[in-house]
């Protein structure tokens, strides 16, 4: 092995080790944050608005990562200062947890700030990541990856629930003070990890930059463009619904923290574990042949859950659902690795992140405005709410993927197939 290579390995291996506390940080809060609000006061409503802001917010401000990148010279130092000033806004949290006093409100903007330094990490950090992974080996790479570190963030997200769980008969709120103070260690710990990562040399040219207004405009000779524009559609029919089935488990049909962490663990763990049969798929078939095979399949799990909420099948639809969303997420990724040049990565994805967060944002919105007027659906309005989410994942996920190509030489084959590959049966 090559003194090169020796040093590539070291990387991949701290790079590992700085996701692996940080998926620990995601289980300890990501989940936990809509039963927070709800358990300060907060409504259906302002739930809508924070995961709204929380993915507006995000993608406005994540388009500036690429210019900060570029005045530093360093992807690495724009993303390990993301990551302590994302430990502030848990340290605020936890200020609201030992504050009995304080409005739900002042629970949404340390959620927002904390999505915000997060999300702005994304841009550097993917494309720093890319330049480790050769090219023929990313689907497979990642998806080992997203599978490892996914059950980190099940196993936390787990533990965090018996946290809550265990503190409900005693004090709620001082189980949500633990889960969030454990969050800001692992924070600290990926930020310790991330310093001793070597960043590879990255030439930051003029020609190389150019504004939101320019990208968009490109929409008719962009294949990139085009799918950064079908991925926020499919974003906005999916958080139609999305921010509310936690109040839908919370409120109305009264699971308690442990039933509702197990519906959504369950789920991630399927999405971890089939992470890297859908990689080794993609690397053969392509990532747009798995995008245009999942996309349509989105609309199952809400279409689902109005027909029967029995606490056991609504698990097996979550499992569903994660088996479905991870070849989703992890090829939407991977296309862009394939589709940008590294010179141009770090700014093709902030601006990818902003569309796609628009579309995030823009369905919590649409869905928090709806619900006040749709009629209920088996007496609950949010269930109306899921089946209208449900059709229009079919249709964008049927027609919108017709308009992209695959950018790599891969082999041809029949979604009936890719899907039977992927169950195993052929």
């Amino acid at each position: 092995m090559s003194i090169e290579d020796h040093k590539l390995n070291r990387d991949l291996k701290l790079s590992y080790w700085m996701g692996f506390f940080r998926c620990c940080m995601t289980g300890f809060t990501q989940d936990f944050f809509t039963p927070f609000l709800l358990l300060l006061g907060g409504t259906a409503r302002q739930v809508g608005i924070m995961n709204s802001c929380n993915n507006f917010f995000p993608a406005v401000l994540q388009t500036a990562s690429a210019d900060a990148a570029a005045h530093q010279g360093s992807r690495k130092k724009v993303v390990a200062l993301c990551i302590l000033l994302q430990g502030l806004t848990l340290v605020a949290m936890i200020f609201v947890a030992l504050d009995r006093k304080l409005a739900p409100v002042s629970f949404i903007v340390p959620v927002v700030l904390f999505s915000v330094f997060g999300t702005f990490i994304n841009p550097g950090w993917i494309s720093l990541l890319s330049d480790m992974v050769r090219p023929k080996r990313r689907g497979i790479y990642f998806g080992w990856r997203n599978r490892n570190l996914g059950f980190i963030t099940v196993a936390t997200t787990i533990l965090a629930g018996l946290v809550l769980y265990a503190m409900s008969g005693i004090n709620k709120r001082d189980g949500f003070l633990i889960i969030f103070s454990i969050a800001l260690v692992c924070g600290v710990l990926s930020w310790l990890a991330l310093r001793n990562v070597h960043e590879p040399p990255l030439e930051y040219r003029k020609e190389d930059h150019f504004t939101f207004l320019e990208f968009i405009r490109q929409y008719r000779t962009s294949n990139f463009v085009r799918f950064s524009l079908f991925v926020a559609a499919m974003n906005f029919c999916v958080n139609l619904a999305a921010p509310y089935f936690a109040v839908l488990m919370l409120q109305d049909l009264k699971f308690n923290y442990l039933l509702f962490s197990v519906v959504n663990t369950l789920s991630l763990l399927t999405l971890f574990a089939t992470s890297q049969r859908w990689g080794q798929q993609a690397d053969r078939v392509g990532n747009l042949r798995v995008l245009k095979l999942v996309a349509p399949l989105l609309c199952v799990s809400p279409f689902l859950w109005v027909i029967y909420r029995n606490p056991a099948f609504l698990i097996l639809v979550e499992m569903f659902s994660g088996f479905v969303w991870a070849g989703f997420t992890l090829c939407s990724s991977n296309y862009i690795m394939d589709a940008v040049t590294p010179a141009k990565r770090t700014r093709c994805v902030a601006y990818f992140s902003l569309i796609s967060g628009t579309g995030l944002a823009a369905g919590a919105l649409t869905g928090g405005y709806l619900i006040r007027y749709l009629p209920p659906l088996f007496h609950y309005k949010i269930l109306t709410l899921f089946l209208f989410s449900s059709m229009l994942r079919l249709a964008a996920g049927l027609w919108l993927p017709r308009h992209i190509k695959e950018v790599r030489t891969v082999e041809a084959i029949s979604s009936r197939r890719l899907f039977l590959n992927m169950l195993g049966i052929r």
